[in-house]
Formats: structure tokens, C-alpha cells, sequence
């Protein structure tokens, strides 16, 4: 079974985030950065399925740094792709960019994050699986290969879920917790680093949505209220009152 891995470089938790003077990016300089969360669970998850069923394991990934795609072949990752092209704010073009490597290489499965830490659009999966014209699922808590099929588990509102069979190949995104991501060693990354990452032009990426201003949003302090809890009543039907709220 060929399965693809598609990841994405992210900022850290830990990372400070300070923005640009234009108001149009983040500085890099000040972030830690690394695989993004969602998308360890998805490399996590083909790794497990490569070691049942045998088969490869292939990540790709489109921008400039190789960080991301050491800490992949450490993890268990066969190949690593990277497609030499600035990153963007707009997951329809970075989908496009994406389905144009991967519509030309053999796969049965792709593996996306749900999401991505830093936009948080959950777009990019669902819009290459659109692109290739193959069946996908979301928000993926549980696979299973079955009888030449995918059969999985969705994460539905309201604590229900939903099970889905998909013919192959098909698009999953996977959602966090699915599994516990193997740990990555600093030697593990080094021994990583004698494989050879395959790099690939593409086109500048046409962005069909801008970014217009990124900004912190206004922070109001809160009104902490003392007192014993018949007063904090009172307080509260006065503040209710002179809001116009009752």
C-alpha cells in the first residue's frame, strides 16, 4: 500500500508571536517551529498502517525549510518530497500546488492533519481530494484497511459518531488523539539526514484570497467582582440593569 503524507511546517506552542510593522506577516525569526500537530497524527497513523499492511510511506511538503521533512523520515517515513515554493495564507492554492505533485505519483491513501495550528482553516485535505476527483472523510478518529477498503470512524457534534467504507484511493484528515505519535531522537533526526529528499519547482502560487491586515485582537480587562454572594447579586442585577440586559 502507497500512502502519502502530506505536512506542513507550523510555530510551536511555545513560540512568541510577534507581527509584522505592515501587518501582513509573523516574524520567523522569533518562532520554534516544527511538524504541525495534526499532521504528526496523520504521519503517525500511515506509519502504523505501513507496518500491518507493508507498503510505503511517502511525505510531502511545499515550502522552503527541510526541518519538517528530516523529523518525518525519523519518524518512519520511506521518501520525502519537497516542492520548492513559498508558503501561503490560502489553502486553495496550497491544495492546488499539492494535488499537482501527487495526481502524477502511485498512491492508494493520503494522510492530511484536520487542520493546521497556525490558520486553522481545515481546508487543504478536502479541496485536494476535490482537485483529484476521489472520496475523502474528515475529522478521521479510527482506520482500518479491510477487504482492499478503508473503513473509519468520523468525530461528529454532540459526541456522535459516524462510520464510513471508502473505496481506495481515497483522502482521509486526521483528527488529534487518533493515535500517540512515536518519539523522534536527535540521533534518530541525524541518521534521517543521510536520505535524500527529493525537491521539486513549481509554479508561484496564485492566491485567490489576499491577506489584508493580521492583527491582535483588542483585549478588554474584566471587572472582578468581591464580595459575599448575596452583594455579588446585587452588583450583577445593577451591571444587568444599566446594560439594558433585564
Amino acid at each position: 500500500m502507497n500512502i502519502i503524507v502530506c505536512v506542513k511546517e507550523t510555530p510551536l506552542a511555545e513560540s512568541e508571536v510577534i507581527i509584522s510593522k505592515d501587518e501582513k506577516s509573523v516574524d520567523r525569526d522569533a518562532l520554534t517551529l516544527g511538524i504541525n500537530e495534526w499532521d504528526k497524527y496523520a504521519l503517525e497513523e500511515a506509519i502504523r498502517i505501513k507496518e500491518e499492511h507493508g507498503g510505503s510511506v511517502t511525505v510531502i511538503y511545499a515550502g522552503q525549510s527541510e526541518d519538517v521533512l528530516w523529523e518525518s523520515l525519523a519518524m518512519g517515513a520511506d521518501e520525502a518530497v519537497r516542492i520548492d515554493t513559498e508558503t501561503s495564507f490560502d489553502g486553495r492554492s496550497t491544495a492546488r500546488v499539492l494535488a499537482d505533485v501527487i495526481k502524477n505519483r502511485d498512491h492508494d491513501l493520503i494522510l492530511t492533519g484536520l487542520m493546521s495550528s497556525d490558520t486553522g482553516n481545515a481546508q487543504v485535505g478536502v479541496l485536494i481530494a476535490s482537485i483529484l476527483g476521489i472520496p475523502y472523510a474528515t475529522i478521521v478518529t479510527d482506520v482500518r484497511v479491510e477487504n482492499g477498503k478503508v473503513v473509519v470512524e468520523r468525530e461528529l457534534e454532540g459526541g456522535t459518531g459516524e462510520r464510513l467504507e471508502l473505496e481506495m484511493p481515497c483522502l482521509l484528515t486526521i483528527q488529534s488523539g487518533i493515535n500517540e505519535p512515536r518519539y523522534v531522537s536527535i540521533m534518530g533526526i541525524k541518521r534521517a539526514k543521510r536520505k535524500e529528499i527529493e525537491v521539486l519547482s513549481a509554479d508561484k502560487l496564485d492566491e485567490y484570497a489576499s491577506l489584508v491586515r493580521l492583527y491582535r485582537p483588542p483585549v478588554s480587562l474584566a471587572e472582578m467582582i468581591e464580595g459575599s454572594p448575596s452583594d455579588v447579586a446585587e452588583k450583577l442585577v445593577e451591571i444587568f440593569k444599566e446594560r439594558g440586559l433585564i
